[in-house]
C-alpha cells in the first residue's frame, strides 16, 4: 500500500465552483469533500468591514486523501493554475484509510 496523504484546501467562497471543476478533473481516483467553514484570525487584511465587525470570514474547505504522487502532481497543478487566489493549504499523514 502507498503512502496516503489528507491535502486540505482553504478558499474564498467565489472560488468553490472553479476549485470544484479542477478537483473532478484532477482528483478522480479517491474523490473529495468539500464543506463551509467560518475563517478566524487577528488579520484584518482583505476583510469586508462586516467581516471585521463578525470577527470571522466565510470560506470553503476541501479535503482529499492522496497517494505521494498525486500529491505533487495536485500541488504542482494548484500553484499554476490558481497563482494570487490566496487559497490556503495543509497536508498532513494518513494513517488508516477504509469503509465501514
Amino acid at each position: 500500500m502507498s503512502e496516503r496523504y489528507l491535502l486540505t484546501l482553504i478558499a474564498a467562497p467565489g472560488l468553490e465552483e472553479p476549485l470544484v471543476d479542477w478537483l473532478l478533473q484532477y482528483e478522480a481516483q479517491y474523490g473529495f469533500v468539500s464543506f463551509r467553514v467560518e475563517g478566524h484570525s487577528s488579520q484584518l487584511e482583505g476583510l469586508t468591514l462586516a467581516e471585521q465587525v463578525a470577527g470571522r470570514r466565510r470560506l470553503i474547505r476541501f479535503q482529499m486523501c492522496v497517494d505521494k504522487k498525486e500529491l505533487d502532481f495536485l500541488l504542482e497543478r494548484l500553484k499554476l493554475d490558481f497563482r494570487g487566489t490566496g487559497i490556503q493549504y495543509w497536508v498532513g499523514p494518513v494513517i488508516a484509510v477504509g469503509r465501514v
